[in-house]
């Protein structure tokens, strides 16, 4: 039975995310401003889940909603009982659009379960879990973590560093109304590749991480270039080399599929510029037929961030920064 002294109400911001960059094909992720919220009080009894904003109306809340999958998780590896709980779910990520909803939903369930456990887990152990719920650490690294990190898997270890970001960079995004599911997007990849396309994505791939270590926004461009994903699935969204086109004529510095799509996403130095890339996309998209919107964001430095009140201590919260330790 819960006291109500034990009761906490826990507040967890996950930022969205953009996979692969170009090049760094499943190994490079990054942060950006704008965040789901996962709201998790313990009741004495009973679930409670309730959903708004983007997907409120696809998403489940039963046994395959990830927030409440990554929850049970967290009290099955502490071997505890999942208390009685009120969810209050808040999403401004666009689902099934490249910008790591699912891997957002993953890391703050994770992420608030080891909140209301008094922080049990390191934030490696969150990490490996929120790993093995999604399949893939690209997404899941930023979303935790913040900012721009490689992370790749050595055997069973996973190896996560991060990148210095020019402060001044940002993201421009086209957002399609249509979605590209993942599993649809990785089905039309081939089994086998070219040895000069995996020479042309290594070496881009390193110029990438070259390039925002030493704030060299010149060499984007052709440092986000890929031959391994993105070639692939044009077929999937024929509209992309045209979109791609327009970012750079309006003076993105890379441009690139974020994730496994939809999202058309371009790298631009100030607020402006930004914008004029984000205005140009959706210009050469309604010429194309397409429908969507558009999103400016600067990149998060911050991954998911707890702030935990308990009922015995009222008058002031507590605030966890996950990540910081990690490096």
């Amino acid at each position: 039975m819960v006291r109500v002294m034990d009761i906490k109400k826990v507040v967890v911001r996950v930022p969205a995310t953009t996979a692969n960059l170009g090049s760094g094909f499943d190994c490079l992720g990054m942060a950006l401003e704008v965040h789901n919220t996962v709201t998790a009080q313990v009741v004495p009894s009973g679930l409670d889940v309730r959903i708004s904003g983007e997907g409120e109306e696809a998403l489940r809340w039963g046994e395959e909603n990830r927030v409440l999958r990554a929850l049970r998780l967290v009290y099955q590896q502490l071997g505890r009982r999942l208390p009685g709980l009120r969810l209050d779910l808040q999403n401004t990520i666009p689902l099934g659009r490249g910008l790591g909803s699912s891997a957002a939903a993953s890391v703050g369930g994770l992420v608030a379960a080891n909140a209301l456990c008094d922080n049990a887990l390191t934030t490696d152990q969150i990490l490996a879990m929120a790993v093995r719920l999604e399949g893939h650490p690209d997404n899941v690294a930023p979303a935790l973590l913040g900012g721009l990190v490689v992370a790749i898997a050595d055997g069973d270890r996973l190896v996560c560093a991060p990148v210095p970001v020019p402060p001044d960079l940002m993201a421009a995004a086209f957002i399609p109304d249509f979605p590209m599911p993942t599993e649809e997007a990785r089905r039309v990849l081939p089994h086998q590749i070219d040895r000069a396309d995996a020479v042309y994505n290594v070496g881009r791939a390193a110029l990438l991480v070259a390039a925002f270590a030493t704030g060299r926004a010149d060499l984007l461009d052709v440092a986000t270039g890929d031959r391994l994903h993105q070639p692939y699935r044009q077929a999937l969204f024929p509209a992309m080399p045209r979109l791609f086109d327009a970012a750079r004529a309006a003076g993105a510095q890379g441009v690139f599929l974020s994730g496994s799509g939809s999202t058309i996403l371009g790298l631009a130095v100030g607020h402006e510029r930004a914008d004029a890339v984000a205005q140009a996309m959706s210009a050469a998209a309604q010429d194309e037929g397409l429908a969507g919107r558009t999103l400016v964001a600067r990149v998060s430095a911050q991954g998911a961030q707890a702030a935990v009140t308990q009922a015995e201590r009222r008058e002031r919260s507590t605030r966890h920064y996950l990540g910081q330790e990690h490096w």
